[in-house]
Protein backbone atom coordinates (compact mmCIF):
# COMPACT_ATOMS: atom_id res chain seq x y z
CA UNK A 1 0.00 0.00 0.00
CA UNK A 2 1.18 3.51 -0.84
CA UNK A 3 0.55 6.60 1.27
CA UNK A 4 -1.36 8.20 -1.59
CA UNK A 5 -3.77 5.23 -1.56
CA UNK A 6 -5.03 6.15 1.93
CA UNK A 7 -8.39 7.88 1.69
CA UNK A 8 -9.51 10.94 3.61
CA UNK A 9 -12.63 10.46 5.79
CA UNK A 10 -14.67 12.84 7.94
CA UNK A 11 -16.71 12.86 11.13
CA UNK A 12 -19.59 15.20 12.01
CA UNK A 13 -17.23 17.51 13.91
CA UNK A 14 -15.02 17.96 10.84
CA UNK A 15 -17.64 19.86 8.83
CA UNK A 16 -20.32 22.52 8.89
CA UNK A 17 -23.33 23.05 6.65
CA UNK A 18 -23.16 26.17 4.49
CA UNK A 19 -26.00 28.64 5.27
CA UNK A 20 -28.30 29.15 2.27
CA UNK A 21 -30.90 31.70 1.24
CA UNK A 22 -34.12 30.68 2.98
CA UNK A 23 -37.78 31.55 2.53
CA UNK A 24 -38.76 29.75 5.77
CA UNK A 25 -40.14 32.34 8.20
CA UNK A 26 -40.73 29.93 11.10
CA UNK A 27 -38.97 26.70 12.03
CA UNK A 28 -42.35 25.32 13.09
CA UNK A 29 -43.22 25.04 9.38
CA UNK A 30 -40.30 22.69 8.72
CA UNK A 31 -41.44 19.10 8.07
CA UNK A 32 -39.18 16.52 9.75
CA UNK A 33 -41.19 13.41 8.86
CA UNK A 34 -39.29 10.59 7.22
CA UNK A 35 -39.56 7.09 5.77
CA UNK A 36 -37.80 4.37 7.78
CA UNK A 37 -38.65 1.55 5.36
CA UNK A 38 -40.98 1.41 2.36
CA UNK A 39 -43.96 0.75 4.62
CA UNK A 40 -43.02 2.63 7.79
CA UNK A 41 -43.25 6.39 8.17
CA UNK A 42 -42.03 8.36 11.18
CA UNK A 43 -43.01 11.89 12.12
CA UNK A 44 -39.58 12.46 13.69
CA UNK A 45 -36.30 11.06 12.30
CA UNK A 46 -35.25 9.67 15.68
CA UNK A 47 -34.68 6.05 16.73
CA UNK A 48 -33.74 5.02 20.27
CA UNK A 49 -30.91 2.49 20.33
CA UNK A 50 -31.46 -1.20 21.04
CA UNK A 51 -29.30 -1.06 24.18
CA UNK A 52 -30.22 -2.49 27.57
CA UNK A 53 -29.71 0.87 29.28
CA UNK A 54 -31.73 2.73 26.63
CA UNK A 55 -34.76 0.98 25.16
CA UNK A 56 -37.42 -1.17 26.74
CA UNK A 57 -41.18 -0.61 26.59
CA UNK A 58 -41.26 2.74 28.43
CA UNK A 59 -38.69 4.29 26.10
CA UNK A 60 -40.33 2.80 23.00
CA UNK A 61 -43.72 4.15 24.06
CA UNK A 62 -42.26 7.61 24.62
CA UNK A 63 -40.43 7.56 21.29
CA UNK A 64 -43.47 6.51 19.26
CA UNK A 65 -45.74 8.93 21.11
CA UNK A 66 -43.41 11.77 20.14
CA UNK A 67 -43.23 10.58 16.53
CA UNK A 68 -40.10 8.42 16.37
CA UNK A 69 -39.53 4.75 17.14
CA UNK A 70 -37.74 2.68 19.77
CA UNK A 71 -35.95 -0.62 19.19
CA UNK A 72 -36.32 -3.07 22.10
CA UNK A 73 -32.93 -4.59 23.00
CA UNK A 74 -32.33 -8.36 22.88
CA UNK A 75 -30.43 -8.79 26.16
CA UNK A 76 -33.30 -10.71 27.76
CA UNK A 77 -35.04 -14.02 27.18
CA UNK A 78 -37.31 -14.36 24.15
CA UNK A 79 -40.63 -14.15 25.98
CA UNK A 80 -39.55 -11.06 27.92
CA UNK A 81 -38.60 -9.24 24.71
CA UNK A 82 -41.89 -10.24 23.11
CA UNK A 83 -43.74 -8.92 26.18
CA UNK A 84 -41.95 -5.58 25.87
CA UNK A 85 -43.21 -5.36 22.29
CA UNK A 86 -46.76 -6.22 23.40
CA UNK A 87 -46.69 -3.48 26.05
CA UNK A 88 -45.91 -0.92 23.36
CA UNK A 89 -48.56 -2.22 20.95
CA UNK A 90 -51.20 -2.02 23.70
CA UNK A 91 -50.12 1.37 25.07
CA UNK A 92 -52.24 3.57 22.82
CA UNK A 93 -54.37 1.18 20.87
CA UNK A 94 -57.89 2.52 20.29
CA UNK A 95 -59.19 -1.05 20.49
CA UNK A 96 -57.21 -3.78 22.24
CA UNK A 97 -58.00 -6.77 20.04
CA UNK A 98 -56.70 -9.37 22.48
CA UNK A 99 -57.30 -8.13 26.02
CA UNK A 100 -55.66 -10.07 28.83
CA UNK A 101 -58.09 -12.54 30.38
CA UNK A 102 -58.29 -14.88 33.36
CA UNK A 103 -60.54 -17.80 34.31
CA UNK A 104 -62.99 -17.53 37.24
CA UNK A 105 -61.51 -20.53 39.07
CA UNK A 106 -58.03 -19.02 39.25
CA UNK A 107 -56.89 -17.30 42.43
CA UNK A 108 -56.31 -13.71 43.43
CA UNK A 109 -52.64 -14.59 43.80
CA UNK A 110 -52.53 -15.72 40.18
CA UNK A 111 -54.40 -12.60 39.12
CA UNK A 112 -51.90 -10.32 40.89
CA UNK A 113 -49.03 -12.15 39.23
CA UNK A 114 -50.65 -11.84 35.81
CA UNK A 115 -51.34 -8.11 36.26
CA UNK A 116 -47.74 -7.47 37.34
CA UNK A 117 -46.34 -9.57 34.50
CA UNK A 118 -48.47 -7.84 31.87
CA UNK A 119 -48.21 -4.36 33.38
CA UNK A 120 -52.00 -3.90 33.48
CA UNK A 121 -54.55 -2.94 36.15
CA UNK A 122 -57.40 -5.20 35.10
CA UNK A 123 -58.25 -8.57 33.56
CA UNK A 124 -61.42 -9.72 31.82
CA UNK A 125 -62.87 -12.86 33.39
CA UNK A 126 -63.95 -15.42 30.76
CA UNK A 127 -64.95 -19.06 30.49
CA UNK A 128 -63.34 -21.63 28.17
CA UNK A 129 -65.33 -20.27 25.23
CA UNK A 130 -64.13 -16.73 26.02
CA UNK A 131 -67.60 -15.63 27.03
CA UNK A 132 -67.48 -12.64 29.36
CA UNK A 133 -68.20 -13.43 33.00
CA UNK A 134 -66.93 -10.26 34.63
CA UNK A 135 -63.94 -7.97 35.12
CA UNK A 136 -61.28 -8.02 37.82
CA UNK A 137 -59.45 -4.76 38.57
CA UNK A 138 -56.69 -3.90 41.01
CA UNK A 139 -59.34 -2.16 43.15
CA UNK A 140 -61.30 -5.40 43.40
CA UNK A 141 -58.36 -7.22 44.94
CA UNK A 142 -56.57 -4.41 46.74
CA UNK A 143 -57.88 -5.37 50.16
CA UNK A 144 -58.33 -9.10 49.63
CA UNK A 145 -56.24 -10.71 52.37
CA UNK A 146 -56.59 -14.34 51.32
CA UNK A 147 -54.59 -14.84 48.12
CA UNK A 148 -56.34 -18.16 47.54
CA UNK A 149 -59.69 -16.41 47.04
CA UNK A 150 -61.17 -17.34 43.68
CA UNK A 151 -61.40 -14.68 40.99
CA UNK A 152 -65.13 -15.36 40.71
CA UNK A 153 -65.58 -14.16 44.31
CA UNK A 154 -63.65 -10.90 43.84
CA UNK A 155 -64.64 -9.82 40.31
CA UNK A 156 -67.33 -7.39 39.22
CA UNK A 157 -69.89 -9.75 37.57
CA UNK A 158 -71.14 -9.49 33.98
CA UNK A 159 -74.61 -8.34 35.10
CA UNK A 160 -73.12 -5.11 36.46
CA UNK A 161 -70.98 -4.35 33.43
CA UNK A 162 -71.62 -1.90 30.60
CA UNK A 163 -70.32 -3.35 27.33
CA UNK A 164 -69.83 -2.22 23.75
CA UNK A 165 -70.01 -3.99 20.41
CA UNK A 166 -67.25 -4.88 17.92
CA UNK A 167 -66.80 -2.26 15.21
CA UNK A 168 -68.02 0.72 17.22
CA UNK A 169 -66.11 3.90 16.49
CA UNK A 170 -64.23 6.07 18.96
CA UNK A 171 -67.03 8.66 19.23
CA UNK A 172 -69.59 6.02 20.19
CA UNK A 173 -67.19 4.49 22.71
CA UNK A 174 -66.35 7.90 24.17
CA UNK A 175 -70.04 8.69 24.73
CA UNK A 176 -70.58 5.44 26.64
CA UNK A 177 -67.42 5.88 28.71
CA UNK A 178 -68.34 9.46 29.55
CA UNK A 179 -72.02 8.76 30.29
CA UNK A 180 -71.30 5.92 32.70
CA UNK A 181 -67.99 7.30 34.04
CA UNK A 182 -66.18 4.14 32.94
CA UNK A 183 -62.50 3.41 32.49
CA UNK A 184 -62.92 0.04 30.71
CA UNK A 185 -65.41 -0.94 28.03
CA UNK A 186 -65.33 -4.64 27.05
CA UNK A 187 -66.51 -5.41 23.52
CA UNK A 188 -68.65 -8.53 23.10
CA UNK A 189 -70.56 -10.04 20.20
CA UNK A 190 -74.15 -11.33 20.21
CA UNK A 191 -73.01 -14.51 21.94
CA UNK A 192 -71.28 -12.56 24.71
CA UNK A 193 -67.85 -13.64 23.41
CA UNK A 194 -65.08 -11.11 24.10
CA UNK A 195 -63.94 -9.35 20.92
CA UNK A 196 -61.90 -6.52 22.36
CA UNK A 197 -61.48 -3.83 24.99
CA UNK A 198 -61.53 -0.02 24.92
CA UNK A 199 -60.14 2.11 27.73
CA UNK A 200 -60.76 5.78 28.42
CA UNK A 201 -57.01 6.27 28.88
CA UNK A 202 -56.26 5.00 25.38
CA UNK A 203 -58.89 7.21 23.75
CA UNK A 204 -57.55 10.22 25.65
CA UNK A 205 -54.02 9.46 24.51
CA UNK A 206 -55.19 8.97 20.94
CA UNK A 207 -56.92 12.36 20.91
CA UNK A 208 -53.93 14.16 22.45
CA UNK A 209 -51.10 12.54 20.47
CA UNK A 210 -51.66 13.47 16.85
CA UNK A 211 -47.92 13.36 16.11
CA UNK A 212 -47.50 9.76 17.28
CA UNK A 213 -45.94 7.21 14.96
CA UNK A 214 -48.62 4.54 14.53
CA UNK A 215 -49.41 1.46 12.51
CA UNK A 216 -52.47 1.03 10.29
CA UNK A 217 -54.58 0.01 13.28
CA UNK A 218 -53.68 3.08 15.31
CA UNK A 219 -51.16 1.37 17.58
CA UNK A 220 -47.73 2.78 18.41
CA UNK A 221 -44.84 1.64 16.25
CA UNK A 222 -42.06 -0.43 17.79
CA UNK A 223 -39.07 -2.43 16.61
CA UNK A 224 -37.13 -5.27 18.24
CA UNK A 225 -33.55 -6.46 17.95
CA UNK A 226 -32.29 -9.96 17.20
CA UNK A 227 -28.83 -11.51 16.75
CA UNK A 228 -27.44 -14.00 14.25
CA UNK A 229 -26.63 -17.00 16.44
CA UNK A 230 -28.39 -19.45 18.72
CA UNK A 231 -32.10 -18.71 19.12
CA UNK A 232 -32.33 -15.95 16.53
CA UNK A 233 -34.90 -17.75 14.35
CA UNK A 234 -37.14 -18.57 17.31
CA UNK A 235 -36.72 -15.03 18.64
CA UNK A 236 -37.64 -13.51 15.27
CA UNK A 237 -40.76 -15.69 15.05
CA UNK A 238 -41.91 -14.81 18.59
CA UNK A 239 -41.37 -11.10 17.99
CA UNK A 240 -43.30 -11.27 14.74
CA UNK A 241 -46.09 -13.06 16.62
CA UNK A 242 -46.06 -10.23 19.17
CA UNK A 243 -46.62 -7.91 16.17
CA UNK A 244 -43.39 -5.96 16.15
CA UNK A 245 -43.37 -3.50 13.25
CA UNK A 246 -39.79 -4.30 12.29
CA UNK A 247 -36.85 -6.46 13.24
CA UNK A 248 -33.34 -5.08 13.63
CA UNK A 249 -30.68 -7.66 12.89
CA UNK A 250 -27.84 -6.10 14.81
CA UNK A 251 -24.22 -7.06 15.45
CA UNK A 252 -21.05 -4.99 15.69
CA UNK A 253 -19.72 -6.04 12.26
CA UNK A 254 -22.71 -6.35 9.97
CA UNK A 255 -20.78 -6.98 6.76
CA UNK A 256 -20.27 -10.65 7.50
CA UNK A 257 -21.41 -14.02 6.21
CA UNK A 258 -23.26 -14.73 9.47
CA UNK A 259 -25.46 -11.63 9.06
CA UNK A 260 -26.15 -12.31 5.40
CA UNK A 261 -27.05 -15.95 6.09
CA UNK A 262 -29.27 -15.03 9.05
CA UNK A 263 -31.02 -12.37 6.99
CA UNK A 264 -31.75 -14.83 4.20
CA UNK A 265 -32.96 -17.49 6.65
CA UNK A 266 -35.36 -15.11 8.38
CA UNK A 267 -36.71 -13.77 5.11
CA UNK A 268 -37.64 -17.30 4.03
CA UNK A 269 -40.11 -17.73 6.90
CA UNK A 270 -41.00 -14.13 7.90
CA UNK A 271 -41.78 -12.14 4.80
CA UNK A 272 -44.23 -9.57 6.16
CA UNK A 273 -41.99 -7.92 8.79
CA UNK A 274 -39.33 -5.53 7.45
CA UNK A 275 -35.77 -6.15 8.60
CA UNK A 276 -33.12 -3.50 9.16
CA UNK A 277 -29.63 -5.03 9.16
CA UNK A 278 -26.23 -3.76 10.26
CA UNK A 279 -23.93 -2.33 11.27
CA UNK A 280 -21.85 -1.46 8.21
CA UNK A 281 -19.75 1.52 7.13
CA UNK A 282 -19.06 0.95 3.42
CA UNK A 283 -20.79 0.86 0.05
CA UNK A 284 -19.93 -2.83 -0.30
CA UNK A 285 -21.45 -3.69 3.06
CA UNK A 286 -24.63 -1.78 2.25
CA UNK A 287 -24.99 -3.41 -1.16
CA UNK A 288 -24.44 -6.92 0.20
CA UNK A 289 -27.07 -6.51 2.93
CA UNK A 290 -29.58 -5.10 0.46
CA UNK A 291 -28.88 -7.98 -1.93
CA UNK A 292 -29.58 -10.40 0.93
CA UNK A 293 -33.00 -8.83 1.50
CA UNK A 294 -32.49 -5.99 4.00
CA UNK A 295 -35.32 -3.46 4.04
CA UNK A 296 -33.04 -0.91 5.69
CA UNK A 297 -29.38 -0.66 6.67
CA UNK A 298 -27.85 0.57 9.91
CA UNK A 299 -24.62 2.50 9.46
CA UNK A 300 -21.89 3.06 12.02
CA UNK A 301 -18.72 1.25 13.10
CA UNK A 302 -17.30 2.77 16.25
CA UNK A 303 -18.80 6.29 16.55
CA UNK A 304 -20.96 5.60 19.62
CA UNK A 305 -20.19 7.20 22.98
CA UNK A 306 -19.84 3.79 24.67
CA UNK A 307 -18.04 2.10 21.76
CA UNK A 308 -14.27 1.53 21.72
CA UNK A 309 -14.16 -0.70 18.61
CA UNK A 310 -11.81 1.66 16.80
CA UNK A 311 -9.38 1.75 19.74
CA UNK A 312 -9.46 -2.00 20.41
CA UNK A 313 -9.46 -3.26 16.81
CA UNK A 314 -8.06 -0.39 14.80
CA UNK A 315 -11.03 -0.72 12.44
CA UNK A 316 -13.85 1.69 11.67
CA UNK A 317 -14.90 4.61 9.53
CA UNK A 318 -15.54 8.27 10.48
CA UNK A 319 -19.32 8.54 10.59
CA UNK A 320 -20.05 11.34 8.11
CA UNK A 321 -18.09 9.60 5.35
CA UNK A 322 -19.73 6.28 6.23
CA UNK A 323 -23.22 7.79 5.94
CA UNK A 324 -22.45 9.52 2.62
CA UNK A 325 -20.98 6.40 1.04
CA UNK A 326 -23.64 4.01 2.33
CA UNK A 327 -26.38 6.37 1.13
CA UNK A 328 -24.80 6.42 -2.32
CA UNK A 329 -25.13 2.64 -2.40
CA UNK A 330 -28.64 2.42 -0.93
CA UNK A 331 -30.46 5.15 -2.84
CA UNK A 332 -30.26 3.25 -6.13
CA UNK A 333 -32.34 0.49 -4.51
CA UNK A 334 -34.84 2.78 -2.79
CA UNK A 335 -33.60 1.59 0.60
CA UNK A 336 -33.06 3.92 3.56
CA UNK A 337 -30.14 3.98 5.99
CA UNK A 338 -30.08 4.79 9.71
CA UNK A 339 -27.06 6.69 11.01
CA UNK A 340 -26.18 4.90 14.26
CA UNK A 341 -23.90 6.66 16.73
CA UNK A 342 -21.82 9.79 17.00
CA UNK A 343 -24.69 12.16 17.79
CA UNK A 344 -23.52 14.61 20.44
CA UNK A 345 -25.88 17.53 19.68
CA UNK A 346 -28.79 18.49 17.43
CA UNK A 347 -26.41 19.87 14.80
CA UNK A 348 -25.02 16.36 14.28
CA UNK A 349 -28.54 15.16 13.49
CA UNK A 350 -28.86 17.83 10.79
CA UNK A 351 -25.52 16.80 9.29
CA UNK A 352 -26.39 13.07 9.32
CA UNK A 353 -29.72 13.65 7.58
CA UNK A 354 -28.15 16.05 5.07
CA UNK A 355 -25.57 13.36 4.28
CA UNK A 356 -28.31 10.91 3.31
CA UNK A 357 -29.59 9.16 6.43
CA UNK A 358 -33.37 8.83 6.82
CA UNK A 359 -33.02 8.90 10.60
CA UNK A 360 -30.48 8.78 13.40
CA UNK A 361 -30.16 6.21 16.16
CA UNK A 362 -29.31 7.67 19.56
CA UNK A 363 -28.08 5.97 22.70
CA UNK A 364 -26.19 8.04 25.27
CA UNK A 365 -28.39 11.16 25.03
CA UNK A 366 -31.54 9.12 25.63
CA UNK A 367 -29.94 6.95 28.33
CA UNK A 368 -30.09 9.87 30.76
CA UNK A 369 -33.86 10.30 30.59
CA UNK A 370 -36.70 9.20 32.86
CA UNK A 371 -37.86 6.61 30.33
CA UNK A 372 -34.62 4.65 29.98
CA UNK A 373 -34.35 1.37 31.96
CA UNK A 374 -31.05 2.30 33.60
CA UNK A 375 -30.83 2.89 37.34
CA UNK A 376 -30.05 6.20 39.09
CA UNK A 377 -26.87 7.02 40.99
CA UNK A 378 -25.64 10.19 42.68
CA UNK A 379 -22.08 11.30 41.98
CA UNK A 380 -20.72 14.49 43.56
CA UNK A 381 -24.29 15.57 44.19
CA UNK A 382 -25.28 15.12 40.52
CA UNK A 383 -27.89 12.57 39.39
CA UNK A 384 -26.70 10.01 36.80
CA UNK A 385 -28.13 6.98 35.01
CA UNK A 386 -26.21 3.86 34.04
CA UNK A 387 -25.12 3.40 30.43
CA UNK A 388 -23.10 0.72 28.68
CA UNK A 389 -22.15 -0.32 25.19
CA UNK A 390 -23.55 -3.58 23.88
CA UNK A 391 -20.04 -4.86 23.21
CA UNK A 392 -18.92 -4.06 26.77
CA UNK A 393 -17.72 -6.79 29.14
CA UNK A 394 -20.97 -6.84 31.15
CA UNK A 395 -23.13 -6.94 28.03
CA UNK A 396 -21.09 -9.81 26.60
CA UNK A 397 -21.52 -11.81 29.80
CA UNK A 398 -25.27 -11.06 29.82
CA UNK A 399 -25.63 -12.26 26.25
CA UNK A 400 -23.74 -15.48 26.95
CA UNK A 401 -25.95 -16.18 29.97
CA UNK A 402 -29.08 -15.68 27.89
CA UNK A 403 -27.75 -17.93 25.12
CA UNK A 404 -26.31 -20.69 27.32
CA UNK A 405 -27.83 -20.24 30.80
CA UNK A 406 -24.41 -21.18 32.26
CA UNK A 407 -21.13 -19.55 31.25
CA UNK A 408 -17.80 -21.39 31.23
CA UNK A 409 -15.33 -19.34 33.35
CA UNK A 410 -12.76 -19.68 30.57
CA UNK A 411 -15.11 -17.86 28.21
CA UNK A 412 -15.09 -14.88 30.55
CA UNK A 413 -11.32 -14.54 30.11
CA UNK A 414 -11.68 -14.80 26.34
CA UNK A 415 -13.98 -11.75 26.09
CA UNK A 416 -12.35 -8.74 24.44
CA UNK A 417 -14.68 -5.80 25.17
CA UNK A 418 -15.34 -3.27 22.41
CA UNK A 419 -17.59 -1.11 24.60
CA UNK A 420 -17.43 0.61 27.97
CA UNK A 421 -19.69 0.71 31.02
CA UNK A 422 -20.28 4.11 32.53
CA UNK A 423 -23.05 6.58 33.36
CA UNK A 424 -24.56 9.72 31.88
CA UNK A 425 -25.92 12.83 33.53
CA UNK A 426 -29.67 12.74 34.19
CA UNK A 427 -31.52 14.83 31.58
CA UNK A 428 -35.21 14.70 32.57
CA UNK A 429 -38.08 13.52 30.39
CA UNK A 430 -37.80 12.31 26.81
CA UNK A 431 -40.23 14.99 25.71
CA UNK A 432 -37.90 17.75 26.91
CA UNK A 433 -34.84 16.17 25.32
CA UNK A 434 -36.55 15.44 21.99
CA UNK A 435 -38.05 18.94 21.83
CA UNK A 436 -34.55 20.41 22.09
CA UNK A 437 -33.10 18.05 19.49
CA UNK A 438 -35.90 18.58 16.98
CA UNK A 439 -35.89 22.34 17.58
CA UNK A 440 -32.19 22.40 16.68
CA UNK A 441 -32.81 20.20 13.64
CA UNK A 442 -35.58 22.44 12.36
CA UNK A 443 -33.36 25.51 12.80
CA UNK A 444 -30.51 23.76 10.99
CA UNK A 445 -32.81 22.87 8.10
CA UNK A 446 -34.01 26.46 7.87
CA UNK A 447 -30.37 27.61 7.57
CA UNK A 448 -30.13 25.29 4.56
CA UNK A 449 -33.35 26.67 3.05
CA UNK A 450 -34.96 23.24 3.45
CA UNK A 451 -38.65 22.83 4.29
CA UNK A 452 -38.34 19.03 4.47
CA UNK A 453 -35.70 16.32 4.59
CA UNK A 454 -35.72 15.76 0.84
CA UNK A 455 -34.84 19.44 0.31
CA UNK A 456 -32.18 19.21 3.02
CA UNK A 457 -30.40 16.42 1.13
CA UNK A 458 -30.71 18.33 -2.12
CA UNK A 459 -29.57 21.72 -0.79
CA UNK A 460 -26.85 20.63 1.64
CA UNK A 461 -23.30 21.81 1.09
CA UNK A 462 -20.57 20.92 3.55
CA UNK A 463 -17.34 22.77 4.30
CA UNK A 464 -14.39 21.22 6.10
CA UNK A 465 -13.10 22.78 9.30
CA UNK A 466 -9.53 23.53 10.29
CA UNK A 467 -8.42 23.37 13.93
CA UNK A 468 -9.01 27.12 14.14
CA UNK A 469 -12.49 26.61 12.71
CA UNK A 470 -13.19 23.96 15.34
CA UNK A 471 -12.06 26.32 18.10
CA UNK A 472 -14.16 29.11 16.66
CA UNK A 473 -17.22 26.84 16.57
CA UNK A 474 -16.99 25.09 19.90
CA UNK A 475 -14.77 26.99 22.35
CA UNK A 476 -17.34 29.38 23.82
CA UNK A 477 -17.49 31.27 27.09
CA UNK A 478 -18.74 29.14 29.98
Amino acid sequence: MKVEDIRYALSYGDVLLVPMKSSIDSRKKVDVSTRLTKGIKLNLPLVSANMDTVTEANMAIAMATLGGIGIIHRFMDIESEANEVRKVKRAQSYIIDKPYCIRPDETVEEARYEMAKRGVMSLLVVDKSFKLLGILTDRDIRFVKDDKTKVSKAMTPRARLIVGTPGMNDEEALKILDKHRLEKLPLVDRNNVVRGLITSKDIYKMIHSENSAKDRRGRLLVGAAIGVKGDYMERAAKLAEAETDLLVLDIAHGHSASVINALKNIKKVISDVPIIAGNVATKEGTEDLIAAGADGVKVGIGPGAACITRTVTGAGMPQLTAVIECHEASKAHGIEIIADGGIKASGDITKALAAGACSVMIGSIFAGTDESPGYFTIRDGVKHKSYRGMASFGANVSRKRIDKREVDPQEIFDIVPEGVESSVVYKGSMKEVVNQLIGGLRSGMSYCGAANLEELRKNAKFVRLTNSGLSESYEKLS
